[in-house]
């Protein structure tokens, strides 16, 4: 049997929050893959090695969230991606389901399962921030390697930047290939007014991410959760890994050598082997 392709599982489902495209694929409990917010991030695109694979056991759910992707263009003072991820659950039909998000994915994934208890089975994450950290996103305050060329690249999303974003997002340069490239800049060209949007809250002194858990809420979740981080990560260092495993009550940290922002494609098979067994025996 073919792979599922990103066409005959691509669906739109319509609530509050707009337009929000999905890629469906598979039976089981349902897993819902929350991208990061890099220009051109899609979640079928941050999640391609891993679809088909985990879809052979659960439901997946690959989200766009509001402002990214094929989804509605949302204002960053505007979102609630918390909100968005739970009315679209109730307009699936979808009780419970397990998360796993990469970057800002993976920050909303905390925060909803921190704030919604009740809706979600399972965390993973991969390389999400802590906390915003003063100064971390407004231009010149001290970002990351990472995000400063992931800020470059959207006010300049050509060929020749989305290279440099997906270099310093991989560890091993193999991974880093001009198809992805070619695929990352195509999206984000395709997609300006998430870009205005993005450069829009970035000059108000906002970023991507609009509500984050904060650390009582943290200590709060009650979801088994698995947070996957790559030591070699220049966007989001590891440490904030240790400080969620710390915080979260039943929680593991799963550190990753040779790997970088993207653990579910540098290291694709092994994240596939920990994801379907986490959610699938805990």
């Amino acid at each position: 049997m073919s792979p599922p392709s990103r066409e005959a599982t691509s669906r739109d489902v319509h609530t509050q929050d707009g337009k929000i495209h999905i890629n469906d694929v598979g039976e089981g409990h349902p897993i819902v893959l929350l991208h990061g917010s890099g220009p051109g991030a899609t979640a079928w695109g941050n999640f391609a090695p891993n679809i088909a694979h985990l879809a052979e056991r659960f439901r997946v759910l690959a989200v766009d969230l509001p402002g990214w992707g094929g989804s509605e263009a949302v204002p960053v003072a505007e979102r609630d991606h918390p909100g968005a991820v739970i009315r679209l659950l109730d307009e699936l039909g979808i009780e419970k389901a397990a998360l796993v998000g990469n970057s800002m994915g993976g920050v909303v994934s905390l925060a909803t399962a921190a704030l919604h208890k009740d809706r979600v089975s399972h965390l993973v994450t991969m390389g999400p921030a802590a906390k915003p950290r003063p100064g971390l996103f407004a231009p010149g305050g001290g970002p990351s390697e990472g995000l400063r060329i992931l800020f470059q690249a959207y006010a300049d999303p050509s060929v020749e930047t989305m290279a440099k974003l997906v270099d310093v997002m991989t560890c091993n340069p193999e991974f880093a290939t001009d198809d992805l490239v070619k695929q990352r800049a195509e999206s984000a060209q395709a997609n300006p007014q998430h870009l205005k949007h993005f450069l829009e809250g970035l000059a108000q002194g906002r970023n991507a991410i609009t509500r984050w858990a904060s650390p009582e809420e943290l200590m709060g979740i009650t979801a088994p959760a698995m947070l996957i981080h790559g030591r070699d990560d220049r966007v989001v260092h590891f440490e904030s890994s240790l400080e969620l495993v710390s915080l979260i009550p039943n929680s593991r940290l799963v550190l990753l050598n040779r790997c970088g922002h993207w653990a579910q494609l540098e290291h694709a098979q092994e994240f596939n082997r920990l994801v379907t067994d986490f959610v699938a025996h805990n």
